[in-house]
């Protein structure tokens, strides 16, 4: 197991049901990868949550295939709120930071089941539509997976004074 360092401000630390909260109701968040000659490559990038693991969509080639082809480390963030308060200097924020492994699902099944997922997560209760879809795009679909190893989630100094005057 990775050794992963503690939240600084641990009070503002969200709890772990708190933070897969996040993640499964957020639309959004940026998958960051090491890309050419060694440079951060951060995409924002659609996805779905299951058990301690996300899964994306992508096209089959491009910067993002090539990087986690040369590295299987990614971390994977999404701010589910960001409330800017200009008369406090300071915003009221939600985050959460998952750390992770990263790979292009080969497995039918699994790459199945995580199309699937996606699909039902952006367009709920249409599975005749999504049927069409897969039977259409799912040998040329790629999905990549990404097994959650660490994760975070902090809110801002003011929710958090909020949260304890409640």
């Amino acid at each position: 197991m990775e050794n992963f360092r503690p939240m600084r401000r641990n009070g503002q630390q969200l709890s772990e049901e708190e933070s897969v909260d996040i993640l499964k109701n957020a639309t959004s968040g940026t998958l960051a990868l090491i890309g050419d000659n060694g440079f951060p490559y951060a995409v924002p990038i659609s996805y779905a949550y299951n058990n301690g693991k996300l899964y994306f969509h992508s096209a089959p080639t491009g910067h993002k295939i090539d990087a986690i082809k040369q590295c299987n480390k990614a971390s994977f963030c999404i701010i589910a709120q960001d409330n800017v308060l200009p008369e406090k200097y300071t915003t009221e924020y939600r985050s959460v930071i998952a750390f992770g492994n990263v790979y292009i699902v080969d497995n039918e099944e699994e790459k199945l089941f995580a199309a699937r997922l996606i699909g039902n997560k952006y367009y709920p209760n249409h599975n005749e539509t999504l049927q069409n879809e897969l039977e259409k795009g799912f040998a040329r679909m790629l999905i990549i997976g990404f097994d959650i190893v660490h994760l975070t989630g902090k809110e801002g100094l003011e929710l958090t004074k909020k949260r304890k005057n409640n």
